[in-house]
C-alpha cells in the first residue's frame, strides 16, 4: 500500500487541519454539491455481559473527485473498560481511480465533523445574538460542540449538565481553561430556561430535555440519538419547535426524536421544514422569527465525513 502513496493521518493532524470556520464552510459547500450517499448500514454486535455494540458503515462519493467510507463501532459500555465508546477509521480514495489516498482516525474525524454540522445548522437557525449555551451531556463530543457553536455565534456563557455531576464539573473546568465562562449545574431545568442554545449529546433512550423548559427564541441541537429507540427531547419540545434535520432520509428512518413522535401522530412528516441540503442551498430561510424555537436533529451523514477528510488532506 505504501507504493500507492497512502497517508496515515492521526488525531493531532486532524485537529491542526480542521479549524471550525474552514470545516463549517466546507460542509456547506459539500451539501450544495452532488454527492452520492447510500443509507448507512447498522449492524448490532452482541457483547457477552455488556450492552450491545453497533457497527456502522458509511460510504459516500462525489463523481470524479473523492470516495470514502467510514467504519465505526459504538460500544456504550467501553467507558467501564477505560476505552472510548466510539472508535473507527476513515478510508479516503480517488473517485476517478478507486486508489486509496489516506486513512484517517475515524473517531476524531467524527467528533469534529459532527460538531461542525451542528454549527452549520446553528448558523441558519440560532439567533445571531445567542450567548448562553447549555450543554447536556459531558462525553467526548461535548467540548467539540461547544467550540463549534462558538465559531458561529458569540457564545460567552456555557452551563454543563450531566447525569454524573463530577463529569459535568470536569468539562466545565476544561472549558474554563479554554476561555469560556463555564460552570456545572445539577438543575437542568433552570439552566435551560435561560439558554439561547441547548445542545444534547447523550446516548439516552429516554428524554433528558423537556419542551416546557425552553424559552422563546431558543435553538435546540440534538446530536446523541442515532437509532429509532433513542430519545433526547420529549414530545413537547418536538411539538413546540420548528423542526430541521441533517438529512430527511436519516431523520425519518434513524432519529428516535423524529421517528417516535411521527409514528404516534405527535408530528407530521410535513412538519420537517428543511434539511441541511435545503439550508445550505438557500432553498429555505431557516429560523422563522426571533421568538421561534428551532430544533435541529442530527444523526450524521457520510457527506460530512467526506468533506472533512478531503479538507484535511488538502490542508496537510
Amino acid at each position: 500500500m505504501s507504493n500507492l502513496g497512502l497517508r496515515l493521518i492521526d488525531e493531532a493532524a486532524i485537529d491542526r487541519a480542521l479549524p471550525y470556520p474552514a470545516l463549517i464552510d466546507r460542509l456547506a459547500e459539500k451539501f450544495r454539491a452532488e454527492v452520492t450517499v447510500p443509507l448507512r448500514h447498522h449492524h448490532p454486535v452482541e457483547v457477552p455481559g455488556a450492552a450491545r455494540g453497533m457497527l456502522l458503515l458509511m460510504p459516500a462519493w462525489e463523481a470524479g473527485k473523492a470516495l470514502g467510507i467510514k467504519i465505526v463501532s459504538v460500544y456504550p459500555d467501553n467507558g467501564k473498560r477505560g476505552l472510548p465508546s466510539i472508535v473507527g477509521l476513515y478510508l479516503l480514495a480517488d473517485a476517478a481511480t478507486g486508489v486509496p489516498t489516506a486513512i484517517l482516525d475515524g473517531r476524531r474525524l467524527t467528533l469534529r465533523r459532527t460538531a461542525a454540522a451542528s454549527a452549520l445548522a446553528a448558523r441558519h437557525l440560532a439567533r445571531a445574538d445567542a450567548r448562553h449555551l447549555v450543554m447536556i451531556g459531558a462525553g467526548a463530543l461535548a467540548p467539540y460542540l461547544v467550540e463549534a457553536h462558538a465559531a458561529v455565534r458569540p457564545i460567552r456563557q456555557v452551563t454543563v449538565w450531566n447525569r454524573t455531576a463530577a463529569n459535568a464539573a470536569a468539562l466545565a473546568d476544561a472549558l474554563t481553561a479554554k476561555g469560556f465562562a463555564a460552570s456545572a449545574t445539577v438543575d437542568a431545568a433552570a439552566a435551560v430556561a435561560s439558554a439561547d442554545i441547548v445542545s444534547c449529546a447523550t446516548l439516552s433512550a429516554t428524554p433528558v430535555l423537556r419542551g416546557a423548559w425552553l424559552k422563546p427564541g431558543c435553538h435546540v441541537d440534538l446530536v446523541g440519538g442515532f437509532t429509532p429507540g433513542m430519545r433526547e427531547a420529549d414530545d413537547e419540545a418536538v411539538r413546540r419547535a420548528e423542526l430541521f434535520v441533517d438529512t430527511r432520509t436519516g431523520g425519518l428512518t434513524e432519529a428516535g426524536d423524529i421517528v417516535d413522535p411521527l409514528k404516534r401522530g405527535v408530528i407530521k412528516e410535513t412538519d420537517i421544514r428543511a434539511d441541511l441540503f435545503e439550508l445550505a442551498r438557500g432553498q429555505h430561510p431557516g429560523r422563522g422569527s426571533p421568538t421561534a424555537i428551532t430544533l435541529f436533529k442530527s444523526v450524521g451523514t457520510a457527506i460530512e465525513d467526506l468533506a472533512a477528510a478531503e479538507l484535511c488532506l488538502e490542508r496537510l
